[in-house]
């Protein structure tokens, strides 16, 4: 049974990447852990600090925030009755990627699922800030991030955006392979290159490697020239493709890295019409369930 995190702070975003998750996960059984952060309003002023009860200002945020949990999970059962999906609430007064972090641990969530603005202009971001902070924060589980608007589709056509500098390791490709599988999608590998020239040994064998993990997936690789930036490369390619969800890895001089820095991010022209998929470094450590099923066949 899988672990999916869905965080939320009530808006139509968030309901969006909700909805984009139970359809997603809809064939299989799923434990969906909705995970609301509140913080009281603080008062502005001295005089207002001394006249106001501060437990109480917890309490009734406390309070809002259990209400809106419960009311998400009503709205998920009218909309998507499903015997396979079990739903528990969280209500915390933390930050939210702080809470997000523990959570991961302690749940063994196996994705999180969390929506995203996008943007709508060139020199904005390509993804809400939470989002990225998201990203920036959770190092041991995917995050997947659904676009405001994006409703859902089959992602049978999913792209893999590389440099091939990097030794992949199988565990780290399982959620790539998952989503593959389960929908029959083609995986088309992207290498968006800076100038013509051949693939270095290293990439070479990388690329190899690559292609052996995929082997039961059908995939084709696209090497690319970089326009403007890696950005607007992906969504050129994106879009001229028809491609349904954009998978990449996140490690130290990843494309990824680079569009998560958040001077970079504002100049990126990248506004992301399609889910992204956020693969951490993993190296040879599994996804915790893959831990689980492996721990259990070895006491097996």
């Amino acid at each position: 049974m899988k672990s999916i995190l869905l965080p939320t702070d009530f808006s139509d975003n968030a309901w969006n990447a909700t909805q984009y998750a139970m359809e997603l996960f809809k064939d299989e059984e799923c434990v969906f852990h909705l995970l609301n952060t509140y913080t009281p309003a603080i008062a502005n002023s001295r005089f207002m600090a001394a006249t106001l009860d501060t437990g109480s200002l917890e309490d009734g945020a406390r309070a809002c925030s259990e209400n809106g949990l419960q009311g998400v999970v009503k709205r998920i059962q009218e909309n998507y009755s499903n015997p396979k999906h079990h739903f528990k609430t969280m209500s915390s007064f933390c930050l939210l990627t702080e809470e997000i972090k523990e959570v991961v641990e302690q749940e063994e969530i196996d994705l999180v699922v969390t929506g995203t603005k996008g943007a709508s202009g060139l020199e904005e971001v390509f993804m809400g800030s939470n989002t990225v902070r998201i990203i920036k924060s959770v190092k041991n589980c995917p995050v997947l991030a659904v676009p405001q608007h994006f409703k859902f589709a089959a992602p049978s056509e999913i792209a893999f955006a590389t440099d091939f500098n990097r030794f992949y390791t199988e565990s780290e490709l399982i959620p790539l392979m998952e989503l593959a599988n389960t929908f029959k999608a083609v995986i088309r590998i992207v290498y968006v290159q800076y100038e013509i020239k051949a693939l270095t040994e290293i990439q070479q064998f990388n690329l190899n490697m690559l292609r052996k993990y995929l082997s039961d997936v059908e995939h084709y690789v696209h090497t690319v020239s970089e326009l403007n930036s890696v950005s607007k490369t992906l969504e050129v390619f994106v879009n001229e493709l028809d491609i349904h969800l954009l998978a990449m890895l996140h490690y130290q001089h990843s494309y990824m890295e680079r569009m998560t820095r958040e001077p970079v991010v504002k100049r990126m022209a990248f506004h992301t019409r399609i889910p992204l998929l956020v693969i951490p470094e993993l190296g040879m450590s599994a996804p915790y369930r893959h831990k689980r099923e492996q721990e259990m066949s070895i006491s097996k």
